[in-house]
């Protein structure tokens, strides 16, 4: 069999591992790979009024981006993905109330790196549900237990994580374990006994050469068998990425991964082992297959990911979730989204249902920040509001000014069906100083400006570490804290 890496497939020209784009790597390169990250531009709401995007709650950058700052390296600017950072954080959004599974929340403030500017911050709010009520899990491991997975960063890390996950089962949930090296293997049927599934996972060791197609077909073919029609199905692929498959067309990889995903049975990554990781093809993965993506640099971050926020990786609460925010040309003069870019979609997308976007969780929040330009708030109206005739309402000059932004959020039901839309209008006059802004929309901006700098941005690095400090406010997991001395650490390396 012609052995092509899972690059060879899921990537095209532009993908780089810190070099310039357009650089080919041999099939057994062992370097980290990241798709070529574009800037957002700057919009004018008289030519493109709709900003579009499905969300993202992924975090995978984020770990490889602390990866890197732990070993005194900067991160390649192509690992940065803004969006990721900025939601790898919680934030106090208000929680739904009403029928629907997930809510928006917005604040605007002023800009912190660009004073005259302002910044409007979508926070989407999915509902939590008690654990006592989280339906059963039907989970399958994918393990890659190849040669290039030996040590204690990657498959000893996997398994000390998974094993945390297994101890958090409860009776209802059942896991079964597959493996791929060379030829693949079940290595244990669905089961909820957690000492055998611990004793399953305390055999595995890794070594030989990698062949993941039948692994993945094996997974889905365990977790469809097993398939629990009001439960959680899904299959969990640890690995470096590095793993060769018998699929030799990316469209077809594309093709298997979207069907099994028609079946109810969804997809996510975890991704390890930091100088050859497959960034890039682990994050198309997660986002074809209905999941998300995430990097363990360590045992703490495997317990954040399987542990702590297994409700909202793993159990789904709306499906297919797009944001169009529509901006008033009368009250901005420009505007750009921060991050996102690999999730833009075209406008007539958002009505579409067969479009797929993301998949949010149980309690999940989902973090969007636009710097805007506005318009002068003393702005000539371009009509005089009518003395002899009575004016519809769309047509009051002083209300359509005073609009900044209709923003809509559409979402499927889990269950599949008719997508449902929610929106919600901004106006100036939520509007307010940076300084009386929330701890959470500072902090937010905080993490979006380093990131901004890490991907060649201008600005100060004094800036963001002041504006983070007072930002800190509650912090009872201690990712703030751990950001700070992440960017104490990062402001005296050199570009």
């Amino acid at each position: 069999m012609r052995k092509l890496t899972i690059l060879a497939m899921l990537l095209t020209a532009g993908c780089t591992a810190g070099g310039p784009a357009g650089t080919s790597y041999t099939p057994e390169a062992s370097q980290p790979r990241f798709q070529k990250q574009p800037t957002q531009t700057w919009q004018t709401p008289t030519q493109t009024p709709l900003s579009t995007f499905a969300i993202d709650v992924d975090t995978g950058s984020y770990g490889i981006v602390r990866g890197y700052l732990s070993q005194n390296r900067r991160p390649p600017a192509d690992a940065v993905r803004l969006e990721e950072l900025i939601n790898y954080f919680p934030y106090d959004y208000t929680s739904p109330t009403g029928p629907a599974p997930v809510r928006v929340n917005v604040e605007l403030s002023d800009c912190p790196w660009t004073p005259e500017h302002a910044l409007l911050r979508l926070g989407l709010q999915a509902r939590e549900q008690p654990k006592d009520q989280l339906p059963a899990r039907n989970l399958v491991f994918l393990l890659d237990v190849s040669g290039s997975m030996t040590g204690p960063d990657r498959l000893g890390l996997l398994k000390t994580g998974l094993a945390k996950l297994v101890h958090n089962l409860t009776p209802k949930d059942h896991v079964a374990i597959v493996t791929y090296a060379g030829n693949s293997g079940v290595v244990l049927e669905p089961s909820n006994d957690k000492a055998q599934i611990l004793a399953a996972l305390d055999r595995l060791q890794s070594g030989g050469s990698t062949n993941g197609e039948a692994g993945i077909r094996e997974a889905y073919d365990l977790a469809r068998k097993n398939f629990d029609k009001n439960g959680v199905n899904r299959v969990i692929l640890c690995t470096d990425g590095d793993f060769n498959v018998g699929i030799s067309d990316h469209n077809q990889l594309i093709a298997l991964i979207e069907e099994e995903r028609k079946s109810g049975v969804f997809l996510t990554t975890l991704g390890v082992g930091l100088d050859n990781v497959n960034d890039a093809g682990l994050e198309q993965l997660a986002d074809k297959g209905n999941g998300n993506y995430a990097f363990l640099d360590s045992g703490e971050e495997a317990e954040k990911v399987l542990v702590r926020e297994s409700g909202s990786t793993l159990v789904t609460v709306a499906k297919d979730v797009k944001i169009q925010v529509e901006f008033n040309p009368a009250a901005v003069k420009q505007y750009r989204l921060i991050g996102y870019e690999n999730r833009a979609l075209a406008a007539q997308d958002f009505n579409d249902d067969t479009k797929d976007a993301g998949e949010i969780g149980s309690g999940h929040r989902v973090t969007a920040l636009y710097e805007l330009e506005l318009n002068d708030k003393t702005q000539r109206p371009l009509i005089d509001p009518l003395r002899y005739q009575k004016q519809p309402k769309s047509s009051n000059p002083s209300k359509t000014n005073a609009e900044v932004a209709n923003i809509k959020l559409r979402y499927q039901p889990t269950q599949g069906g008719t997508s449902k839309l929610l929106s919600t209008i901004v106006t100036r006059d939520q509007h307010q100083p940076l300084a009386q802004s929330s701890d959470d929309f500072r902090f937010a901006a905080a993490v979006a400006q380093f990131g901004m700098l890490l991907r060649g941005q201008p600005g100060r690095w004094q800036d963001v570490q002041q504006l983070a400090q007072n930002a800190r406010g509650q912090d009872p997991e201690g990712y703030r804290s751990q950001f700070l001395q992440l960017l104490n650490q990062t402001a005296s390396l050199q570009p």
